[in-house]
């Protein structure tokens, strides 16, 4: 690539570069922009041509940042805090609070705790609105596509801030059409089981089970914490799920008290470029009083 003599970027280009480096395909960086995918590439194509150097690689997965795209990327990011910081300043009423907050969890927080917690909201809050993504992996919250996480964890990135909730204990369930009152180690292995599958592979539920049964295999083998609740609950077989999930359900009985090998502890993280927005400290605040731990 040969530069443009003295190429000056600007804004829109360091917007497109960030949506880039954040979502690594056209079609999906075009969507954030508002714009289709032919632009998107036409823009890159622009910004590389007068840079003289590339800022992502063409692979068969999309487009990796060079080291020049993630640093422009940071510059895009700064500010973009300071666009979000100014438009907060001139937020009157904490009332008139407004604008989209991006929430990272997964799909068993999310029905168990943070949407209830978020229902209590709108009466408060009328002008926000939010983006529930549920997921596995906190890589959106690094990547600045989500402003806060809720997650059960032992060990919270560094570079993330956040506070514990609290300790996240579960216990082995049935349904209570299959009239099982007690758990007997004996029979274990005579019984069916409910269980996350292999993109759960260290589930403190299955580094349980695989340790106290390491011959068992599961009749029933699922993607979800949350999918495990529910065919137990449909008579299917025994499970291990959150108590706050299961307690005060009438279709459940608890087999066992809550397994200690399997506690783990919920986090409320956010990343500290977004923290002082006041839509994100709202949201956060009243994520941290409202939800509460069996």
């Amino acid at each position: 690539m040969i530069a443009r003599t003295q190429y000056k970027m600007g804004p829109a280009d360091l917007e497109m570069t960030l949506a880039m480096t954040r979502t690594g395909t056209l079609a999906a960086a075009g969507e954030r922009l508002g714009v289709d995918a032919s632009t998107v590439f036409r823009a890159l194509q622009r910004i590389e041509r007068g840079l003289g150097r590339p800022l992502f690689e063409r692979t068969r997965s999309g487009y990796v940042p060079t080291e020049l795209a993630q640093e422009l990327a940071v510059q895009a990011e700064s500010i973009e805090s300071a666009l979000e910081a100014a438009r907060s300043m001139v937020e009157s009423a904490p009332s008139q609070i407004s604008g989209v907050v991006r929430v990272t969890t997964t799909d068993t927080v999310l029905h168990g705790l943070v949407g209830p917690a978020l229902a209590a909201m709108r009466e408060e809050h009328p002008l926000l609105a939010f983006e529930l993504h549920t997921g596995n992996e906190l890589a959106s919250l690094t990547r600045r596509d989500a402003d806060i996480a809720v997650r059960a964890t032992k060990r919270p990135p560094a570079h993330l801030v956040g506070k514990q909730i609290g300790p996240i204990r579960v216990a082995l369930y049935a349904a209570r059409r299959a009239r099982l009152r007690s758990f007997e180690l004996a029979r274990a292995a005579s019984l069916d089981w409910v269980a996350p599958d292999e993109a759960l592979p260290e589930h403190p539920s299955v580094v349980w089970r695989k340790r106290h049964f390491p011959k068992l295999v599961p009749r029933y083998q699922v993607g979800s914490i949350l999918s495990v609740l529910e065919l137990v609950a449909l008579g299917l077989g025994i499970g291990v799920v959150p108590l706050f999930l299961a307690e005060g359900r009438k279709d459940l009985v608890r087999l066992t008290d809550p397994l200690p090998e399997c506690k783990t502890e919920l986090w409320l993280l956010t990343h500290p470029d977004v923290r002082h927005l006041r839509r994100v400290g709202a949201v956060y605040a009243h994520l941290s009083k409202v939800i509460q731990l069996p």
